[in-house]
């Protein structure tokens, strides 16, 4: 029997002709727990795009490795892979240029309106959508704050400086130089960027970084944009800002709950744009990542260590499983 890769979602068409050089792909019926947990127990591999659970590890006697499709971690339990002796790997870096373009597109249109425009264009004429444009606003000489200064963060300041030579300041972890960019503490950032951009991973630190306390910081009529995790970000002190006008708008791609209820708050403001986690989702970005994760699902099944391996202190216990 052919071992299993197994998919929660279907991958791109490039990355599925690769699967049976070695594999039989499958792919998920449903995402809740008790059907992933059943419907893996066979698998040598699992790609990973929705969370997955943890006693998924106890029940799999023949898994080998967890592949996230993408670069964030936070949809595999990695205690628990560890401890099972699987392998725990991702792609990196892939989709950076994508949800830059997307965090770009995002502060343009809130900066120009667009919302607003389109709206009262379709449903009332063209000049009541053209009057919206006096209240717009130039992207070009605005200061950009980037919370987080991963693959995606580098990506950013780097159009950011090139593309619109714009003021960059960021906050990381790690700072690591980079021409143009203006390292600074959080506090600092959020009290001079025109524009904050999130794109810090989801971890203990992160969760609620952006409370009223952070919120309240910002300049007035300052733009707020996620594209790291939903819970990154107190949903109730941004709705209150954004009803007391203290900030001029968000750009929300992600989301504590998803998908987001259809009475969900932000979905009643002109000047907040809701995108439904799709910063990263491209015809070609989805390539790069399904081809990426089935490159090292194959990797493994080879019995090599996959290129991205996130928790080589996995390996004692996955040599003890399969030698």
């Amino acid at each position: 029997m052919r071992p299993i890769v197994y998919s929660t979602h279907r991958l791109h068409p490039r990355a599925e002709a690769i699967i049976p050089e070695a594999g039989e792909l499958q792919v998920a019926s449903a995402l809740d727990d008790a059907t992933l947990i059943r419907e893996a127990s066979e698998a040598s591999v699992v790609i990973v795009r929705a969370p997955i659970p943890a006693a998924l590890f106890d029940t799999a006697p023949a898994l080998r490795a967890a592949i996230r499709h993408g670069a964030g971690l936070d949809m595999i339990p990695i205690e628990a892979a560890t401890k099972a002796g699987v392998l725990v790997a991702n792609v990196p870096g892939v989709n950076a240029p994508t949800v830059a373009e997307h965090v770009f597109m995002m502060a343009l249109a809130l900066l120009r309106g667009f919302r607003r425009v389109d709206r009262d264009l379709r449903g009332t004429g063209w000049n009541a959508g053209r009057d919206h444009a006096y209240a717009a606003h130039d992207l070009g000489g605005r200061k950009i704050g980037i919370v987080g200064l991963g693959n995606v963060g580098t990506e950013i300041a780097r159009i950011a400086v090139h593309g619109f030579r714009l003021e960059v300041l960021a906050h990381s972890r790690t700072p690591k130089p980079i021409g143009g960019v203006r390292f600074v503490a959080l506090d600092a950032l959020l009290g001079a960027a025109d524009i904050v951009v999130l794109c810090c991973p989801l971890t203990t630190e992160t969760r609620g970084l952006m409370n009223a306390e952070r919120i309240g910081r910002m300049r007035h009529g300052a733009l707020l944009i996620n594209v790291s995790r939903g819970p990154v970000i107190v949903d109730a002190a941004l709705i209150a800002a954004l009803r007391e006008g203290r900030i001029a708008g968000a750009a929300l791609d992600v989301f504590a709950e998803q998908p987001l209820p259809a009475d969900h708050p932000y979905l009643g403001f002109d000047n907040v744009i809701v995108t439904p986690h799709l910063a990263g989702i491209t015809e070609e970005s989805m390539m790069r990542m399904g081809v990426g994760a089935a490159e090292q699902a194959l990797q493994v099944l080879r019995g090599e260590q996959p290129t991205n391996l996130r928790n080589p202190e996995a390996l004692d216990e996955f040599r003890r499983r399969f030698g």
